[in-house]
């Protein structure tokens, strides 16, 4: 095949795209509500959420779609994860800033209405809801020819916390452990490269999938063997359960958590957004997961390229004091099986490292 294949030559460029952002925010005006007032806005590191002052709390905001993979979805005409995928990329992000999502509002863009295919997003976001613990407080459907080609869909959730008790990074420290969540799958970051190596592998979606897999983790929508479908298809994990009971009425107090990373695009890079000091040492990985290793081996892709890619595995990571991080860990494991300690905390110049010494990251 010639030189392996990096997310960028499937036409996603991950530093391009930093840079895109960064420009938009410095062109953003400040608010119009000054501190004090609801609506006010918080500053707050990390970015995986925004807060806004209300009364006593704080009321967060986050808004994210589901990517390329709708295009896979849109091939075998399968919904019934998409809007599991959406609400999951909106409401993990909440939890990072340690809020509680209550509410959900939808936005689907298509060439031409379909009743069928929008009947079927309206049972997998109702799925949704009931796994994020939320409600669909409205939504919006756009038929827009000529503008988009293919469904889009994407999505904004609410959620609040008390004032006090957001959760930034600030008390992150040296010896702090992270505590890895595993994932359900690719989730839905890294498609464009999903589907560049599916393409040039000449595998069809409706092939049946060799390699040994965990069956029961992957959910179904077909008969007999399991296909590269299904397996691409498996929605992204939601993880307020258990992560809004850990940080309400987990064993320890939710002072003793200090940050959670939702591990998207940009991978173990997530990290560096938490914290501008210090650093972050992954000594014992969870698993990789078989879809990634099938990516990187007939991709030719390289290690540090997919751990800057995909998530590996580990679909959010949470540090804790290290005082309680065995008795969290082993309440998280109860409750998600995989969970496992799997790093600490160092003050190594912000950087992300790893048991694998290729694999280093010194920005997001």
């Amino acid at each position: 095949m010639g030189e392996g294949l990096d997310y960028a030559s499937s036409g996603v460029d991950i530093d391009l795209e930093g840079d895109a952002v960064t420009s938009l925010i410095g062109a953003l005006g400040r608010s119009v509500r000054s501190s004090g007032m609801k609506g006010a806005p918080v500053d707050l590191p990390g970015g995986f959420g925004g807060l806004v002052e209300f009364g006593d709390n704080y009321l967060a905001l986050a808004t994210d779609g589901v990517g390329s993979k709708l295009s896979i979805a849109t091939k075998l005409k399968q919904w019934s994860g998409v809007g599991i995928d959406c609400m999951a990329m909106n409401v993990n992000d909440l939890l990072c800033v340690g809020a509680e999502p209550i509410a959900f509002v939808d936005y689907i863009a298509v060439p031409k209405p379909n009743p069928e295919t929008h009947a079927a997003i309206g049972e997998s976001l109702t799925e949704a809801c009931k796994r994020a613990r939320v409600t669909l407080a409205g939504g919006e459907t756009a038929s827009l020819p000529g503008i988009v080609t293919e469904l889009d869909l994407s999505g904004t959730a609410l959620g609040w916390l008390p004032k006090g008790s957001e959760i930034t990074g600030i008390n992150l420290k040296e010896g702090d452990v992270l505590i890895g969540l595993p994932s359900s799958g690719v989730h839905s970051n890294g498609y464009s490269l999903v589907r560049k190596v599916m393409e040039i592998s000449g595998t069809s979606w409706e092939d049946s999938w060799q390699l040994e897999m965990d069956e029961k983790r992957i959910e179904r929508f077909n008969e007999g063997q399991i296909t590269f479908g299904e397996v691409f298809l498996n929605p992204t994990r939601i993880y307020v359960d258990p992560v809004v009971d850990l940080i309400q009425d987990g064993p320890c107090s939710s002072e003793n958590i200090h940050a959670i990373c939702h591990i998207t695009g940009g991978g173990l890079s997530n990290l560096l957004r938490l914290h501008d000091s210090l650093g972050w040492h992954i000594h014992s990985p969870l698993p990789i997961l078989p879809e990634f290793e099938w990516i990187e081996e007939t991709g030719s892709i390289d290690r540090r390229e997919m751990y800057r890619t995909f998530n590996m595995g580990c679909g959010m990571i949470i540090a804790v004091e290290k005082t309680v991080s065995s008795e969290v860990c082993s309440w998280l494991q109860e409750r998600l099986e995989g969970t496992a300690m799997i790093g600490e905390v160092v003050d190594n110049g912000h950087k992300v490292t790893h048991i694998d010494s290729n694999i280093v990251f010194e920005h997001y």
